[in-house]
């Protein structure tokens, strides 16, 4: 009996060692090269033209930072995005937590037509010139809207919505009925506030969907007044590029002063999800590990 315990106890320390070994190379190999990013974004061009460093500069410089935010137009692209991140995640959740409420109960009329008709849309969709030509007829180009309806829904966000929903007993909500609650009450004071951690998770996957969105501009908008900071950052890259082609015959250095502003624009769209992650980072294993549980 001693000599199983023991065995065991060897066992596991082997298999946390190796876990352990495992993980930290994994975090050296994600970690070195973001870290190097941040740090080649602050060196100056002549610094990058001489390179030969990895986890700190020779010569720290704010120019390519300062070389992006000299845009006015930033400020604004800015807002935009945020404007669109909030409102977007926001109803999207509500949304996708909606019909996800609705089709985690049995008694639905047309449930199995609906939950087929949501399958096909996870494996098809109607295709590029399809889809502008209903933005178009939606009166959608060149409106902020372009960018919430249609991200609204999502079906496998409803999935992982429905299944969680399916995990409150039924018990809660006839007891909610016999007090006298609707369904509306049901859905908004008990099934909401029970569902945070799924509902977290879905926020974090949608937000950073909608943070790093580009397409959906590139496609659907002409006025500038509604490039997000996304599109903004790419016109920013695009110049630096061209006027790196046009001193060709300079010098090496102009070349990596353009790289410098592409690492600072990667730090500058990276920042905001870095530091919303941990805020969310409590809900997200829960929601997940929930929401993958099917009975």
């Amino acid at each position: 009996m001693n000599r199983t315990v023991a065995k065991e106890d060897l066992d596991s320390r082997i298999f946390n060692t190796i876990n352990i070994i495992l993980l930290c190379i994994c975090t050296v190999i994600i970690v070195v090269p973001l870290w190097n990013v941040v740090i080649s974004s602050l060196s100056s061009g002549k610094a990058l033209a001489e390179g030969g460093f990895i986890f700190w500069s020779t010569d720290f410089s704010l120019e390519n930072y300062r070389a992006v935010f000299n845009d006015e137009t930033i400020g604004l692209a800015f807002l935009v995005s945020i404007a669109k991140t909030f409102i977007g995640v926001i109803t999207h959740v509500f949304f996708c937590a909606m019909i996800g409420y609705g089709l985690s109960k049995k008694y639905i009329r047309g449930r199995k037509l609906y939950v087929a008709m949501g399958v096909i849309t996870m494996f098809f969709s109607g295709g590029m010139i399809p889809t502008y030509l209903l933005i178009k007829s939606l009166g959608l180009l060149n409106s902020f809207w372009v960018y919430i309806i249609p991200a609204l829904f999502s079906y496998y966000d409803v999935v992982i919505l429905m299944n969680f929903f399916r995990n409150v007993p039924d018990s809660l909500e006839e007891s909610a009925k016999i007090d006298g609650a609707g369904d509306w009450r049901i859905f908004l004071k008990i099934f909401i506030p029970l569902s945070m951690p799924a509902m977290a998770t879905i926020a974090l996957f949608n937000g950073v969907g909608q943070w790093n969105d580009f397409m959906t501009t590139k496609l659907y908008i002409t006025d500038q007044a509604l490039y997000p900071l996304q599109m903004k950052l790419y016109e920013i890259i695009v110049q630096s590029q061209t006027q790196s082609m046009q001193n060709i015959g300079g010098s090496a250095i102009i070349e990596t002063t353009t790289k410098g502003v592409q690492l600072a624009t990667i730090v500058i769209t990276t920042l905001p999800i870095v530091v919303m992650y941990p805020i969310l980072q409590r809900y997200f294993i829960s929601g997940m590990m929930m929401g993958a549980v099917k009975e």
